[in-house]
């Protein structure tokens, strides 16, 4: 799609009322509400994180930036997920904590950044973090630059290729607690995204497909 197009449809979003539960069910894992469930105690003191769903315009069409995180000892190692992290004491609120964790991991500066809605928060049970998720724009075409430490690849999707519902899958994956099954997924770039990126991804896709 035509950057210019998006630009024009996607300001509709900020006054469409979230899906939540509804879109992210669809690309739910089939064990999440056992486990949320079982973690209910738990939850009430998760930690905090903010993530930045960015659109903007490369060779005049709209895309979207993941990354994929490096490989390491934790929960979500070698998986695709947005730009985004943990709330610091220091940030002013979530959405202060996206955009500097964007800037640090893929070096797109927040002025460059119009923040235009707030997504629905998500609860991961495997790191008891609650996510709070944004969605921007920049009309300009970022300089990715990658944070070495944290981020293994940049991955800039076609908003063509994510709104296309032949990209929705189910596939089998081996979860963080060394058990596999299969799960809703999203094929983007030859990368599998499941878990609570799709399910935030989930989202963003139904909010889209209201404007677009």
């Amino acid at each position: 799609m035509l950057f210019d197009t998006f630009l024009e449809s996607v300001v509709k979003i900020e006054h469409l009322k979230l899906f939540g539960e509804i879109s992210h069910a669809k690309m739910s894992p089939p064990y999440r509400l056992e486990l949320a469930e079982r973690m209910k105690e738990k939850a009430k003191t998760a930690k905090k994180a903010g993530v930045l769903a960015l659109f903007y315009p490369k060779t005049v069409e709209t895309h979207l930036v993941l990354i994929l995180r490096k490989t390491y000892k934790g929960v979500h190692s070698a998986q695709v997920g947005f730009p985004g992290g943990k709330y610091e004491d220091e940030d002013k609120d979530l959405m202060f904590t996206a955009l500097r964790e964007t800037k640090e991991e893929v070096g797109v500066p927040e002025d460059m950044v119009n923040v235009i809605k707030q997504m629905s928060p998500l609860y991961i049970p495997p790191s008891n973090f609650i996510v709070h998720p944004y969605m921007g724009i920049s009309e300009m075409t970022p300089k990715f630059v990658k944070q070495d430490e944290e981020v293994e690849a940049i991955i800039e999707v076609r908003l063509q290729d994510f709104l296309d519902d032949a990209n929705s899958i189910t596939t089998k994956v081996s979860t963080s607690y060394n058990v596999e099954v299969n799960v809703p997924a999203f094929q983007l770039n030859g990368h599998i995204v499941w878990g609570a990126t799709a399910m935030m991804l989930g989202e963003v896709k139904d909010l889209l497909k209201q404007v677009l």
